[in-house]
């Protein structure tokens, strides 16, 4: 079993606690569906979230039953045009898919932050 590493990030449209929640829940779920992992496969996760995102950690996936992986939340360079509201994550897994098949997941807006790795 080798590891490996799945990107992924989401734009929020507000900076509103349930929102995030609901919509890092979103990705998460979605990275985890379309690599066929479950949370067994999660080796750790980090969060990174825009300087404008003040209402909560985006750390959701305690919430999804994600209760013994490592979680991490850093906040992202300001970087004057970068995309506002945006949550990243970096999971590393274990898992026997090559490194070339891994789908990074980038949903809504967040798809053209990596249109070469976006799913």
């Amino acid at each position: 079993m080798a590891v490996r590493a799945v990107r992924g990030a989401v734009q929020l449209e507000r900076d509103e606690a349930g929102h995030m929640e609901e919509q890092v829940g979103a990705l998460l779920t979605a990275v985890l569906e379309r690599n066929g992992l479950t949370a067994d496969d999660l080796i750790s996760i980090w969060f990174t979230a825009t300087p404008d995102l003040h209402s909560d950690f985006p750390a959701a996936a305690r919430k999804l039953g994600i209760v013994d992986v490592p979680l991490i939340c850093a906040q992202e360079l300001d970087i004057e045009g970068a995309m506002p509201r945006v949550v990243r994550i970096l999971a590393h897994i274990e898992s026997d898919t090559p490194r070339a098949d891994i789908n990074h997941v980038y949903l809504g807006a967040a798809a053209a932050l990596r249109k070469d790795i976006a799913q």
